[in-house]
């Protein structure tokens, strides 16, 4: 499915680079679902790679903790995993830069145009 997204929005190089990286481990390691999610913790491993991307500034730990979130969507570890749609109201919001308090204000107010421009987006 293709959607018309503005490129400042999405990046295609990492979703690329995760379609790669996914195809590598499968000839590496065999198919996704032979080791999760009961022989390998997929959510520690994509905490891991987010610390090393922390700690060393390489985007590729981003990729590849993307492909571990991807690998928990798939074959959830989590005993009670689900998807529910949610809208601002549950959101965790966003850490904010300078005071490191969750902001949950959006960038801009969005006018009435703007949020039914976003509707075919939503679930």
């Amino acid at each position: 499915m293709t959607t018309n997204v503005p490129t400042s929005e999405f990046s295609e190089d990492f979703v690329t680079g995760m379609r790669n990286r996914m195809a590598v481990s499968y000839y590496k390691y065999g198919p996704v679902s032979d080791a999760y999610p009961h022989k390998v913790d997929a959510v520690a491993s994509m905490m891991t790679r987010m610390r090393k991307y922390a700690e060393t500034g390489n985007t590729e730990w981003l990729i590849d903790a993307a492909n571990f979130a991807m690998i928990e969507f798939m074959h959830p570890r989590h005993p009670h995993a689900h998807f529910t749609g949610t809208d601002d109201d549950a959101s965790p919001g966003r850490t904010a830069l300078r005071t490191g308090l969750d902001d949950k204000r959006d960038n801009v107010t969005i006018g009435k145009n703007q949020f039914s421009r976003t509707a075919m987006f939503r679930d």
